[in-house]
């Protein structure tokens, strides 16, 4: 139209000019510039890259713990971030008092090349579900939702809701938009609303492939922003931000020297806007900012690649690129790796069974393998499957109970030698006086002293064996824990198996020991020559002890020490007769006490090993397979909970994965055909 004045938008057509200043560019600089179309000179390139992304972000892709590229957008409340959001998408969004975006909304701008397509905007919920909206109603429609979301008061949600935009003009961008920072809560808004916030935004921008655009008022002091503390706690270098700043319009006076100055560390550089002001249309917006930052006196300065909606479109569809291309291969990497981990997880779950058949075929095999562990453990010796767990190194801990078994018996009162010296054997000796020959040494008295000797270290055999079938119960119950786990029907009846065959086998170690505790009271006899030559070698010592005993108060005698002879002097006729009992018991004693270790070894590992070979496996079965149980191997087909739960959790990553793979297969083959060509 004949006097019109107009103004044309450059764009650099590649990445390689990425870093051109030349933006806007006037025909007559005395003229004032009309709108021109936002729109993006790598659509061919950009946009099949970043519907990619976008469809991986569908796929919760992030849940799988994989960053991907993602603009995300901050700012104190009433920083002006709708307005710039806006702009871009060229629709109106929610706006008012307080926090107008209360969940983290995905905003997927697509520039429509047909000019023959209408606008097709629509909502995309976390479950899949789409609502189509008509472009006039967009606010409206993002409430609704919204409100479905995090209610109908003023709360937030962390579930997000994805906004597309299919429109011819509009730069193709994905951001997420994220609630407003704000300290003081209003009426409706919990205590913690600033915390709540905040939470969201930092799960949002901590990941190291996140661009933040950072909105910012030219009228605040940039530095006493919450979003600027919030970014540099995250990225202290600004290599990862972009400053928005908005109402430029407001504060002209001095902006150019606090976005030169950069005293918040913006790495990725300023863009100065206008805001859309009341009902202003989006091209009478852009008009009228494009001419502000041209003619008036301050913000004229501002170099024209730092100011106005179109540069800003351009930069973040610049960022956004280089940040896919940065970070796609180790997508890809990461992608793989996950999906690897995740099929070797999913071989390692139990195989679902579908017959009794397999059932009682797994069930042999896990006794097979339980019974294998305990012969490695606790017959063997071997310890290779428990290498940092030493109370599972069981030969060294059951040689360990019985030393401390055999020095608890030695070490007893009735093993002192020296204790109560010859008046055992003189109370005795008065008791059993009878009609008949002297000097001979009656057996009866003997036998006496022994069994009152037994009794009194009968309670240290029967503990032992408390000890050590306690500690054998918890090594089963271990190894039958830890190879049932993945079988929750199995894991019952294993146990009460366990622990009622350990019950058994201490029953029978206890009668047992009972057993050789009696045999050693009612018979005196061993073939073991160390008897005959201790006893003589003491006997040796009697002559000289005889002589001496009424003139001292104590004697020393090799083998015992220093005896108290005092008590005894009274009763010289049984003196003689009184040593030799002593001499005998002491010889014969510790052959008793040896006996009882020896034989108490012997019994253990005996009884351990029909444990592990015979025992265990018939119980189990036994278990299983009583009338109490059902049918014991048909509910063996019944996955446990967990382990379903497990199963399910790893299948829907594995095909999650698989088609972000096929995704990422698919854009990196033509991303080669490209370089290629």
């Amino acid at each position: 139209m004949a006097g019109e004045k107009r103004i044309s938008l450059i764009q650099t057509p590649d990445d390689d000019e990425a870093g051109s200043d030349k933006i806007i560019k006037f025909d007559d600089t005395d003229e004032l510039p009309l709108i021109a179309p936002i729109f993006s000179s790598y659509n061919d390139r950009i946009r099949p890259v970043l519907d990619a992304v976008d469809r991986l972000r569908n796929l919760a892709v992030m849940d799988e713990g994989i960053e991907l590229p993602t603009i995300v957008v901050v700012g104190d409340q009433s920083s002006g971030k709708s307005s710039v959001l806006e702009s871009l998408a060229r629709i109106s969004l929610p706006r008012g008092q307080g926090i107008c975006t209360r969940v983290p909304l995905i905003i997927r701008l697509q520039n429509q090349t047909n000019p023959h397509h209408d606008p097709e905007l629509y909502l995309q919920y976390n479950n899949g579900e789409v609502v189509h909206v008509k472009e006039e109603n967009t606010s409206e429609a993002i409430n609704l939702a919204t409100e479905t979301l995090a209610g109908d008061g003023k709360g937030i949600s962390k579930t997000p809701l994805t906004l597309v935009v299919k429109k011819k003009g509009v730069p193709d961008l994905t951001m997420v938009d994220l609630p407003g920072i704000t300290r003081v809560p209003v009426h409706g808004q919990p205590d913690n609303i600033f915390d709540q916030i905040k939470d969201i935004i930092m799960e949002y921008i901590q990941p190291e492939a996140s661009i933040i655009l950072n909105v910012l008022q030219a009228t605040h002091d940039f530095s006493t922003c919450e979003s600027i503390r919030m970014s540099h706690s995250v990225d202290r270098t600004g290599e990862r931000t972009l400053a928005v700043v908005t109402k430029s319009d407001k504060a002209p006076e001095g902006l150019l020297e606090k976005i030169t100055a950069n005293d918040v560390n913006i790495g990725l550089g300023y863009v100065c806007v206008r805001n859309r002001v009341g009902d202003e249309s989006y091209e009478e917006a852009r008009y009228r900012e494009a001419t502000l930052f041209q003619t008036h006196s301050e913000l004229s300065k501002i170099d024209k690649s730092m100011v106005g909606i179109p540069v800003l479109a351009q930069k973040l569809m610049q960022i956004q690129a280089k940040s896919i291309a940065r970070n796609l291969p180790d997508i890809v990497v990461k992608i793989n790796d996950k999906l690897n981990h995740n099929l070797v997880e999913i071989k390692k779950l139990p195989k679902v069974m579908k017959s009794v058949a397999e059932a009682m075929t797994t069930v042999m095999r896990i006794i097979g393998v339980v019974k294998e562990t305990l012969r490695k453990i606790l017959l063997r010796g071997e310890y290779d499957e428990y290498p940092d767990e030493k109370n599972m190194h069981c030969r060294a801990r059951l040689v360990e109970m019985l030393n401390s078994f055999s020095d608890e018996l030695m070490n007893c009162p009735g093993s002192d030698r020296t204790r109560n010296f010859l008046m055992d054997e003189i109370k005795h000796l008065e008791e059993a006086k009878e009609i008949a020959l002297p000097n001979f040494l009656p057996r009866t008295v003997f036998l006496a002293l022994l069994r009152e000797k037994v009794k009194g270290v009968s309670s240290v055999p029967i503990a032992f064996v408390g000890k050590l079938w306690d500690y054998v119960e918890e090594v089963v119950i271990t190894v039958l824990v830890s190879r049932v786990e993945d079988y929750h029907q199995l894991q019952l009846s294993t146990r009460i198996a366990g622990l009622n065959l350990i019950e058994k086998m201490k029953e029978r170690s206890l009668n047992w020991v009972m057993e050789a505790v009696e045999m050693e009271k009612i018979t005196d006899y061993t073939c073991n020559p160390e008897f005959v030559s201790e006893w003589n070698k003491f006997m040796a010592q009697r002559d000289t002890f005889m002589s001496v005993v009424n003139s001292v108060g104590s004697i020393n005698i090799e083998g015992f020490g220093s005896v108290e002879v005092v008590n005894a002097k009274p009763f010289p006729q049984h003196l003689h007769d009184a040593y030799d009992l002593r001499m005998r018991m002491a010889a014969y004693w510790r052959i008793v006490l040896r006996r009882l270790v020896d034989s108490m070894a012997l019994h253990m590992q005996l009884s351990v090993h029909k444990l592990v070979n015979e025992e265990l496996e018939k119980e189990i079965v036994n278990e299983l397979m009583a009338p109490h149980n059902g049918n014991g191997l048909e509910r063996l087909m019944e996955e446990s909970p967990s382990v379903a739960s497990k199963r399910a959790k790893l299948a829907s990553s594995i095909k999650k994965l698989k088609e972000c793979k096929e995704i990422l297969a698919t854009i990196m083959n033509r991303i080669a055909t490209s370089k290629g060509g």
